[in-house]
C-alpha cells in the first residue's frame, strides 16, 4: 500500500497507526477483501484531503462521503454508508489507542437504506448450479467450494481460508476454522464436501497427506499455495449462476441456502442458530424472518371476523 499520510507532520506515526488498524481489521474479520476495500477508501479520503486524521472536520467527512466518486456518479446510500463505516471504524481505533480524542464521523447522519431481502437457493436450484460447473481442475475446485459452503453454512472467508492443516481425520472427519471476531471452531466435515475436496486436489496433482500444513485447500496453480482468491471465485460463481439460469448473486447466497435447506428438512430455529454460529437466537430469528418471510398466524381469524 502506498503512503497516504506522508506529507503530514509525524507521518511515520500515522502510517504505523494505519497499518495497525488494517492488521487488526484483517485479524478480526478474516477477510482480506474487506481490508483491501478499507485500504482503498482510506487512501482516497486522506490522499485527496491532504490532512492528518486529527485535523479532519465533520464537514470534510460529509463532503467526501456524499461526494461523487471516480465514476462521476452520485453515490448510493449503500456506498455512503460503506464510506462512513470505514472511516468511523478507523477513528474508533485511533480513539482506543488514545491517538485522537474524537470521531468526526459522529457528526454525520447515516442515510437510510432498504436492504434487499436475502434469498436462498432451493435444493433443485443447487443441483442446477452444480450441473453447469465444468469437469476441469478449476471446475472441480469450485464445485468443492460450493458444496463446502452449502453443507457447512460457513462464511466465505471461513471456507476460502481453509488450509490442509485444518482437516482432521483422527476419530472422525472434522475441520477447524476461524469465525467472525476471531472465534475458533471445530465442526464435522460433511463427507460429500470432503470427497469433492479430494477430487479437486487430485485434479491439481495434490493430496492432503503430502501437502504443506499451511497450503490452501483450494489450489489455483499460479500463486504458490495461497489458493484461489475471493474475487476469482466470486466471478466464477456469477458465471455458473448465469449458465444455470439463476439470478445473479454473491457468495453469501450459499450461506443463505444452507440455512434455508436446513429449515426445509425440518431443523428448528435453535438448530439453525447453532449451525450458523450466530451469537444469539434472536439474530437467527431475524435472519430467518428476512430469508423466509415472517409467518402471520392471525390473519385467518381476522378475516373470519370481518366476513371475508
Amino acid at each position: 500500500m502506498t503512503s497516504i499520510i506522508a506529507p503530514f507532520h509525524d507521518a511515520a506515526g500515522w502510517e504505523r497507526a494505519l497499518y495497525a488498524f488494517l492488521a487488526e481489521k484483517e485479524r478480526r474479520s478474516g477477510s482480506r477483501r474487506t481490508v483491501e476495500g478499507y485500504s482503498r477508501m482510506l487512501q482516497h479520503f486522506f490522499g485527496s484531503l491532504g490532512k492528518p486524521p486529527d485535523k479532519v472536520t465533520g464537514q470534510e467527512v460529509f463532503a467526501w462521503a456524499y461526494g461523487k466518486g471516480l465514476s462521476g456518479k452520485e453515490p448510493s446510500a449503500v456506498t455512503i454508508g460503506a464510506r462512513l463505516a470505514c472511516l468511523s471504524s478507523f477513528y474508533r481505533f485511533l480513539i482506543r489507542m488514545e491517538i485522537v480524542a474524537s470521531n468526526p464521523c459522529d457528526q454525520i447522519q447515516r442515510p437510510k437504506t432498504s436492504p434487499s431481502p436475502p434469498k436462498g437457493l432451493s435444493a433443485e436450484q443447487i443441483q442446477r448450479l452444480l450441473s453447469v460447473v465444468p469437469d476441469t481442475a478449476t471446475g472441480l475446485r469450485d464445485r468443492a467450494i460450493i458444496l463446502t459452503l452449502t453443507l457447512t453454512g460457513r462464511r466465505r472467508s471461513e471456507v476460502l481460508n481453509l488450509k490442509a492443516v485444518d482437516i482432521m481425520q483422527d476419530g472422525g472427519l472434522f475441520y477447524t476454522y476461524r469465525g467472525k471476531g476471531g472465534k475458533q471452531g471445530k465442526r464435522e466435515l460433511p463427507r460429500p464436501a470432503f470427497e469433492a475436496i479430494q477430487a479437486a486436489l487430485a485434479a491439481f496433482g495434490k493430496d492432503l497427506a503430502s501437502m504443506a500444513p499451511d497450503e490452501s485447500l483450494w489450489p489455483s496453480g499460479t500463486n504458490n499455495g495461497r489458493g484461489v482468491s475471493s474475487g476469482t471465485f466470486y466471478c466464477n460463481l456469477r458465471r455458473y449462476l448465469k449458465r444455470a439460469g439463476l439470478p445473479p448473486a454473491g457468495v453469501h447466497i450459499l450461506r443463505h441456502s444452507a440455512a434455508k435447506l436446513r429449515r426445509d428438512v425440518g431443523e428448528t430455529v435453535e438448530d439453525v442458530s447453532r449451525f450458523l454460529d450466530h451469537s444469539s437466537l434472536a439474530v437467527t430469528t431475524v435472519y430467518l424472518q428476512r430469508l423466509e418471510g415472517q409467518e402471520d398466524r392471525s390473519w385467518g381469524k381476522v378475516a373470519e371476523a370481518i366476513g371475508v
